[in-house]
């Protein structure tokens, strides 16, 4: 495609820069016989995205056997996996297949801070889930007062106002840095893609985004691996196999997307940078964004005997509703 360089100049103390009205997604250009297999690909994950994370938060408002506290949660995180995948694939889909791949400046910025706050959300929820598996399960006489509906109420607050609230800070400062052209090395308007076209190093971007990685990654991972301690240290006491096994797969689904969730986070932004690591971004990016809320809600239906009920007893009455 023909790079086009037109942007509105303006001065700010004293300096010349550009703010760019659109900008290039270079994706995965460079691979033009790829992209039709990506789109396939892409295209089929969001599809089942939307309908498994939209059919677990049906059956859990449906249900009243998943009013609880951690079906609450889950809920939750189908809507930020719909919302997350939602920022991005259909940018993603109708540029694998047009040679004119442009997003608009509020686009980019919509975008980029979508992606960032439900990214960052889904971070503390995943350790406000962690921290109900450890109630339900070390605490079970005490679980029903602790994890009351006013608590899971404002822990699932707590987690959607950081995450839009941190997100609306890196976004604002990216998008104030002066940028030295308008060609984005990936399919969508990654926050550190687009930091990469940056006139000149920013101190202050760059300690934001240091310290909300820490907030982000590190912490809640510390919190969700001190939080299994206590668990694998109570499930161990259990004098039964069986009884072992019951209790631990109440949490193995949540381990098992965490495991996912955080591995490709943290292989992304906490990572060293180097000559290829760009195409790995874009690789990481696209499994991170397509292919782990496709799987949240296959893993929760697969390991968790409640999901699968409450799917049958849906699928019988819509199946009844059509005879």
């Amino acid at each position: 495609y023909t790079r086009i360089t037109t942007g509105e100049r303006k001065e700010m103390q004293g300096e010349n820069f550009t703010i760019w009205s659109f900008f290039f997604l270079e994706g995965f250009s460079q691979y033009p016989r790829l992209e039709i297999v990506l789109f396939i690909f892409s295209l089929v994950m969001y599809l089942i995205t939307l309908l498994g994370n939209s059919i677990l938060i049906l059956i859990t408002i449906l249900d009243s056997q998943l009013q609880t506290p951690m079906y609450l949660f889950l809920g939750n995180l189908s809507f930020m996996d719909i919302c997350y995948t939602s920022a991005s694939i259909p940018t993603l889909l109708v540029n694998l297949l047009s040679s004119r791949k442009t997003i608009i400046f509020s686009g980019c910025a919509v975008q980029m801070y979508l992606s960032l706050a439900m990214g960052s959300t889904e971070c503390v929820l995943l350790a406000v889930m962690a921290y109900d598996r450890y109630v339900a399960i070390c605490n079970p006489l005490r679980y029903p007062i602790i994890m009351n509906r006013q608590v899971c109420v404002q822990l699932a607050t707590i987690s959607w106002v950081t995450g839009c609230l941190t997100a609306l800070l890196e976004t604002t400062f990216a998008l104030q840095t002066p940028l030295c052209g308008n060609l984005i090395d990936h399919f969508t308007c990654e926050i550190l893609a687009v930091l990469k076209l940056a006139c000149t190093s920013s101190l202050l971007m760059d300690m934001i985004m240091l310290v909300v990685s820490i907030l982000l990654l590190p912490i809640p991972m510390l919190l969700i691996c001190i939080s299994y301690v206590f668990i694998l240290s109570t499930i161990l006491r259990i004098s039964s196999a069986e009884g072992r096994h019951k209790t631990f797969s109440t949490c193995g689904a949540h381990l098992t997307v965490v495991i996912l969730y955080y591995g490709a986070a943290l292989s992304m932004y906490l990572r060293p940078s180097s000559s290829n690591s760009q195409e790995i971004d874009k690789i990481i990016s696209l499994l991170y964004g397509v292919l782990t809320p496709m799987l949240n809600p296959i893993i929760y239906s697969l390991r968790n005997k409640e999901v699968k009920d409450a799917m049958k007893k849906l699928l019988g009455k819509i199946l009844s509703h059509q005879t």
